[in-house]
């Protein structure tokens, strides 16, 4: 984005946001950023992690979110009122009705008073919007994991380089968690465990076909577009929830829409591996499925020889020649003595810094570099997952080239890492 283009949508911005306020925008310019120095927002996926993301965006003085996408209406609704009353309360009382509502994606994209959009749509529906909203010039911070098919992934890149747009990775272990994971890739990286030859990640199973039945569509719900460039077949509930809901619906575990909970906790866990490993910009080289079919057990070898398991304990295990070291949410243990206390010191590797996933985002924006997750590294980590739910369908060993993004003299599998998309979207 250059100079000039800021400046023109910062007036114009600057000017929508006066009028939708009135009065109550002095009040809310005196505790923070004024409007045309505020980066503008708008959401595409309001189900129970948007939630969470507008909860932390909202508060920041230097965003404003004016706008909100979903295809079911309640939903969409809802969300745009929490930003409103947020606003309102913020300002003292009164109200506000800067927040509009769309139930089409490209209906928001097409606002030029937008600066960002954060996308929390199903996995299925990351790159197409990721896509068009980096052509429209917009930075981006969409949920992980990338996408569901690896060459979706590798689009997205593309799209986000060609059109110079900051990208955040929803990957927020790299910032938060009381920097658990942060010490531990330190210690890797810096180490103290010795060399490393294994890492388990201790994520759920692979994807599975939908197999769902077909149940009345609610009225309002815009079904088509939720299926989007998926299969076409009849609503469930379970895919796309009626009305508000308080957890996370289970498109998740079918292959049509994501890549199981092998992808949804793996976009995590095997991105600390990553990032542990210093793969940031590649990835495994063979998969090796469980001999007797099994759901884990689901072996990754790096060209450097390191091993890498999809099983055992939640999180990551690290095994070294000098000890293990094991990290996850709530708890980070090792074997080597006094390292879980030891301060990285200012000679040793650390990583960049951040401890607010989203506050790196807007920074990131602010000073037009790469966040701490960039579209290239979730990549990467996806691919992990989705070449973890490619061998467990093929049931057999693969040999995967990193560089080139394609299977060893393996046409079948090569045909997993893109899907016909359904009529009339495109990647392109």
């Amino acid at each position: 984005m250059t100079a000039h283009r800021i400046t023109r949508r910062r007036f114009v911005q600057a000017s929508l946001f006066a009028a939708s306020v009135g009065p109550l925008a002095a009040a809310r310019m005196a505790r923070g950023a004024a409007a045309n120095e505020r980066i503008t927002l708008g959401f595409i996926g309001m189900g129970k992690q948007a939630g969470g993301h507008v909860g932390r965006l909202l508060g920041m003085p230097d965003v404003q979110i004016l706008a909100v996408s979903d295809v079911e209406p309640t939903r969409l609704a809802d969300a745009k009122q929490k930003v409103e009353n947020g606003y309102a309360k913020q300002t003292g009382g009164g109200s506000y009705s800067g927040c509009a509502a769309y139930a089409d994606f490209r209906e928001l994209l097409a606002r030029q008073d937008i600066d960002a959009v954060v996308i929390s749509t199903p996995d299925h529906w990351h790159a197409i919007p990721t896509i068009m909203a980096a052509q429209a010039g917009k930075d981006i911070y969409c949920e992980k994991p990338l996408s569901v098919f690896i060459a979706e992934g590798r689009a997205m890149v593309d799209a986000v380089r060609k059109h110079n747009v900051v990208f955040q990775t929803g990957s927020q272990q790299r910032s938060e968690f009381g920097g658990k994971f942060r010490h531990a890739v330190e210690l890797v990286r810096n180490g103290h465990i010795g060399e490393v030859k294994t890492v388990r990640v201790g994520v759920g199973e692979a994807a599975i076909p939908c197999d769902l039945p077909t149940e009345e569509l609610p009225a309002g719900t815009d079904w088509n577009m939720w299926l989007g460039p998926a299969p076409e077949r009849g609503y469930n509930s379970v895919l796309c929830p009626k009305g508000l809901h308080n957890h996370f619906p289970a498109w998740r575990k079918y292959r049509e829409y994501a890549g199981g909970a092998l992808s949804d906790m793996g976009a995590h866990h095997f991105d600390i591996a990553q990032w542990a490993l210093n793969k940031d910009d590649s990835g495994p080289v063979k998969i090796e499925p469980p001999a007797d079919g099994g759901k884990s057990g689901l072996k990754f070898t790096y060209a450097d020889g390191i091993e890498m398991f999809h099983g055992g304990p939640s999180g990551c295990t690290f095994e070294g020649t000098k000890g293990t070291l094991y990290v996850d949410r709530r708890t980070m243990e090792s074997t080597v003595a006094g390292i879980i206390n030891r301060k990285t010191t200012d000679t040793e590797w650390r990583c960049p810094p951040s401890d607010n996933h989203h506050r790196d985002w807007i920074e990131a924006i602010k000073a037009r570099r790469k966040p701490i997750c960039d579209v290239e590294i979730g990549h990467r980590s996806g691919t992990v997952c989705a070449l973890g739910n490619i061998g467990y369908q093929l049931k057999r060993p693969l040999r995967w080239d990193p560089k080139s993004e394609k299977f060893v003299d393996d046409a079948e599998a090569d045909a997993l890492i893109t899907r016909e998309l359904r009529a009339p979207w495109k990647l392109a």
